[in-house]
């Protein structure tokens, strides 16, 4: 019976499953956030003193959550998450905002520093961008709002705020690994789809992917763009690199759009079944793409994880005083021999009733 191969944060980055095994994580259905927020005395008004004492922080609890962009699967699923974690710890309301595009920095900048201003309990957020987002996060923590990194931290990235994400330079390399195997020997010509630069996640991939690739002499990257994480543009640039290079052989695609986009630039040129694809995320089309044989595995993360941990490690700091740490959120690889089972199934289909959380 095909296995599904979980890396956690201490598994060695050169562990490779026996089989191609893809990552995949689907959303879930949004689940309802609870109580609201209730008359508070003046200290819990105050976010400098909850800083100074965490355990002053009685009652009603109110958090702002903020993934990159809103519309992904990706991102409903760290919703989910977050949301259970709040219904679970009871008196707590999660506030889900963000901007519509991983680009508008500016915009993901704006929205913490109006949480701040409000005085929210707390802060849960995956930067997108990790040198623009540094300021916000330091403005926050000057105010005494305690903040936790989900997906994407920043660049400084302060000591006393954690970062729940996957080891994506890890999960990156294993993809370069998947890659090279379902090739197999022969020379091949490969192209990258990363998705967003100045993003931490980008970053890592690319260079985990990068140094993956540098161990297998027989694989050569000849194209490497950008889609930021627009599936258009994924397709657009993934039709340009199969354009000058006709004897592309393989593609590394680093999030949910640029998948999308250079499966349907390789279903347009016919190629379908010829050029192996590796990608990441698992929204319902990827996974669907992989049942087809349009995508040979995916790299799936656990963003019901982040949102859940994120949400109760913050609330767990400011009724408990419990130290927030950073923790990995793990990864799952996925094809098509273990998708449909029972194990796949919780990481694709997460609910609070049953959550896939450690």
């Amino acid at each position: 019976m095909p296995h599904i191969s979980i890396v956690g944060g201490h598994e060695p980055s050169h562990r490779r499953p026996g089989r191609l095994v893809l990552a995949t994580v689907v959303a879930a259905a949004v689940l309802g956030a609870c109580s609201g927020v209730e008359v508070r005395d003046d200290s819990d008004n105050d976010p400098a003193a909850r800083n100074a004492d965490p355990t002053a922080a009685s009652g009603p609890l109110e958090l702002a959550v903020l993934p990159k962009a809103v519309g992904h699967e990706f991102w409903n699923t760290v919703r989910a998450g977050a949301e259970c974690a709040a219904e679970l710890a009871g008196d707590v309301t999660v506030e889900w905002d963000g901007v519509t595009a991983e680009t508008d920095v500016e915009g993901q900048v704006n929205l913490v520093q109006n949480f701040v201003t409000r005085q929210v309990d707390g802060i849960v957020y995956a930067a997108t961008d990790s040198s623009a987002l540094a300021p916000a996060t330091q403005s926050a923590l000057d105010a005494g709002v305690p903040v936790a990194m989900i997906d994407s931290g920043t660049d400084p990235q302060p000591d006393e705020v954690p970062l729940y994400a996957t080891d994506n330079h890890a999960a990156a390399i294993e993809a370069a690994n998947l890659l090279a195997e379902e090739l197999g020997p022969g020379d091949h010509n490969v192209a990258m789809i990363e998705f967003q630069p100045g993003s931490q996640t980008n970053t890592e991939r690319v260079e985990g992917f990068t140094e993956g690739l540098a161990q297998h002499e027989n694989l050569t990257l000849v194209g490497q763009q950008p889609s930021h994480s627009d599936v258009n543009e994924a397709r657009r640039v993934t039709e340009d690199i199969l354009t000058a290079n006709p004897d592309l052989a393989g593609i590394f695609a680093a999030n949910e759009p640029s998948v999308l986009g250079a499966a349907q630039a390789v279903e347009a040129a016919g190629r379908t079944g010829e050029i192996v694809i590796i990608g990441w995320d698992a929204a319902p089309d990827e996974v669907a793409g992989l049942r087809n044989g349009q995508i040979s595995a995916l790299v799936v993360q656990n963003p019901f994880n982040m949102g859940y941990l994120g949400v109760q490690n913050v609330v767990e700091h400011l009724r408990e005083g419990t130290p927030l740490k950073s923790a990995d959120t793990g990864v799952t690889f996925l094809t098509q021999e273990n998708v449909d089972t029972e194990e796949a199934q919780a990481i694709l289909e997460p609910s609070c009733d049953n959550p896939p959380v450690e």
